[in-house]
């Protein structure tokens, strides 16, 4: 239903919700006064435990990074003390005027399987340590008294094939609401109608009553602009019965909106006000855009009836010398590093990123490829007591409803690379079926996908069961887009070039795997792991094959483990000790700190066009190679150029 008031009404109306409600919600960031023990700890929960011994962190808090690296350990996973279990405890402050209150405890992300306690009861616990999870607290506080939170976090039962991290690495915060409030999520905003003109904006809100008695509840909609100003009003009510939740919807239409897009990153701000009996009890703000979004099967990806060549990166979770430990400030940067290359989307590969991540995308001007596994197996904290339909529930709700009002994200990936997906082995159809189905039920406006890289597999017609070919290297996709040509392709890994920064061999390969046994790759971008290509294929082929979406290139940033081609089967075969495997990748653009490669220029050189761009390789200090060839080479999206020596025209 919709209604729309006079502006003066309207402006008294939102100054009087705004003080109503500021008191009434309130949103704690859990940063200090953490107490960290490595190792098992029989009474880690009890709240009569002296922990004034134990380590004292701030969160978020990677228990791994600082070490110390085990040398003969697997480089896989960056040689790091990772696998173990942790307890984390801390004063949790309920003053008395949150007597009454909903509590909330908020979790980012906890490596892995964590098991909340409050006052030492437990008050739930999660698997899968990528994801988001919350949980209600109200019933184990004492509001005006002590009250005690621990967390034990536990990664023996976790795998990964790179560096994962360990513990609160993502933010802990405490939501506190009066009875009836709007969910954690709970606003689900969509554009039904995008014209010129105006734009319809559905908005649905899911209100809890805890309240004790059923009542009517009414909720007014505002969405204010990118400058404030409130620019559609609407108004709906229902009956919200006790200890049950009630969604309520409204259709607000913008006049002439301003569209979120890659170069004009528009952001609208959804008001949704809750009032009981007259009186306002909560507010909660969603971010949002207006766009439209089109993957078509001949001719590629539209955003704003606009074709859009994917330009984008995959990127792991950790922040080199970091860890996985989040920083809202350390992944702007990586993202700032890869605009001024030309990246205009990103791939959060291959897990739930921090909820950050999308935040930034939608304010920065990024399509976000958002992928929720690797494989459903240890790497997804998937056991072998594990009921999956339940798991596939929780996760992809939580995935899903944390994420869907998001402009960036264009794309849900249900996982990468799943074998037994792929070839259908252990149910893996049905677990695909499953997955796929979950997102649809939390979202329905954005289109699905499974990442893969076994291209027989296409055979067996996986992809009919979502909407998007992804495939990973060496034109693998062809197979599938001849069998399914209705249907989009990505290339969602492209390249895995590797290289050293700085780092020059001689003579030039003759073979993409021709490796030395320095431990370093040369940086003329020659190099390449035997499955995958160097840029200028990935280039040649989507000038070829204009269906082809866009690419998403392997990696955009090095990252700690997976240190292909120097890890330990390497030295094994080689004859090498284990110590002198690598501990990260080689596969980034830029370095682990931020430096770019020589490859930097390449793809800028490709992605920016409407900015000049020439750079030469390698340096020119070469005292042991006097009257020897030195291989130069330039990467410049000039028409022409032209190479001097000392001032002479070569």
């Amino acid at each position: 239903m919709k209604k729309f008031f006079p502006l003066l009404a309207l402006f008294f109306c939102v100054q009087f919700t705004f003080f109503a409600t500021a008191q009434d919600r309130s949103l704690t960031n859990l940063h200090d006064g953490w107490k960290f023990h490595k190792g098992a700890q029989d009474r880690g929960a009890a709240v009569d435990l002296n922990d004034a011994a134990w380590q004292t962190v701030s969160v978020p808090h990677d228990w791994a990074i600082a070490g110390p690296f085990i040398l003969d350990g697997d480089g896989s996973t960056g040689k790091l003390p990772w696998k173990g279990e942790g307890w984390y405890r801390r004063p949790l402050d309920i003053p008395a005027s949150m007597a009454g209150k909903r509590l909330y405890l908020i979790f980012d992300g906890v490596m892995a399987f964590p098991k909340v306690y409050v006052n030492g009861k437990l008050a739930g616990q999660w698997d899968y340590g990528y994801n988001s999870f919350y949980l209600d607290i109200t019933d184990l506080v004492s509001p005006g008294k002590a009250n005690l939170l621990a967390v034990h976090a536990d990664t023996r039962q976790h795998d990964s094939r790179w560096y994962p991290g360990a513990g609160l690495y993502r933010k802990v915060q405490l939501l506190a609401v009066n009875p009836v409030h709007i969910g954690v999520w709970g606003t689900y905003i969509t554009t039904p109608i995008v014209k010129p003109h105006y734009a319809d904006v559905r908005i649905q809100a899911t209100v809890y009553n805890y309240s004790g008695s059923s009542d009517t509840i009414r909720l007014i909609q505002e969405i204010a602009s990118p400058e404030g100003k409130i620019v559609a009003r609407g108004e709906t009510a229902g009956l919200a019965r006790s200890g049950q939740s009630k969604m309520l919807e409204a259709t607000l239409t913008l006049i002439n909106p301003s569209r979120w897009d890659i170069d004009n990153p528009v952001l609208y701000e959804a008001r949704t006000t809750v009032f009981l009996g007259g009186k306002a009890v909560d507010q909660y703000t969603t971010p949002f855009g207006v766009r439209t979004m089109q993957f078509t099967a001949d001719n590629g990806f539209f955003l704003n009836d606009r074709r859009v060549q994917l330009q984008g990166v995959n990127l792991h979770h950790d922040h080199g010398p970091l860890g996985a430990a989040f920083y809202p400030r350390a992944m702007e940067r990586q993202l700032e590093i890869m605009k001024a290359m030309g990246v205009n989307a990103i791939r959060n590969s291959h897990n739930v990123a921090a909820p950050e991540l999308a935040d930034l995308c939608d304010r920065m001007g990024l399509l976000l490829f958002d992928e929720a596994f690797d494989k459903y197996d240890a790497k997804a904290d998937i056991t072998e007591e594990t009921d999956f339909e339940e798991f596939a529930h929780r996760n992809m709700r939580n995935f899903v409803m944390r994420d869907r009002n998001h402009p960036s994200v264009f794309i849900w990936s249900v996982g990468n690379e799943i074998g037994d997906v792929q070839w259908n082995q252990n149910n893996g159809f049905d677990r695909l079926h499953t997955m796929v189905n979950y997102v649809d039920k939390y979202d329905h406006t954005r289109p699905t996908t499974l990442v893969n890289d076994g291209w027989e597999s296409a055979k067996l017609r996986h992809f009919d069961y979502y909407d998007v070919h992804s495939w990973n290297y060496s034109r693998r996709y062809r197979l599938a887009r001849q069998m399914a040509p209705d249907k989009p392709v990505i290339i969602s890994e492209s390249a895995s070039t590797v290289s050293t920064r700085g780092f020059y061999e001689f003579p030039l390969p003759e073979k993409k795997t021709d490796f030395t046994r320095s431990l370093q790759v040369s940086s003329y971008d020659l190099n390449t792991p035997w499955w995958a290509e160097v840029p200028d294929d990935d280039f040649m082929w989507q000038q070829e094959e204009p269906y082809i979406a866009g690419e998403f290139v392997w990696t955009g940033f090095d990252y700690l483990g997976e240190p292909t081609p120097y890890d330990n089967n390497y030295t094994a075969a080689v004859g090498m000790a284990p110590s002198q495997a690598s501990r990260s990748s080689y596969f980034g653009i830029v370095d682990l700190v931020g430096i770019p490669k020589d490859r930097f220029y390449l793809y800028k050189s490709y992605w920016k066009q409407d900015e000049a761009t020439v750079h030469i390789l390698p340096h020119w200090n070469w005292p042991d190679r006097l009257g020897q060839n030195v291989p130069v080479f330039v990467y410049t999206n000039g028409d022409c150029a032209e190479l001097f020596l000392n001032g002479k025209s070569l």
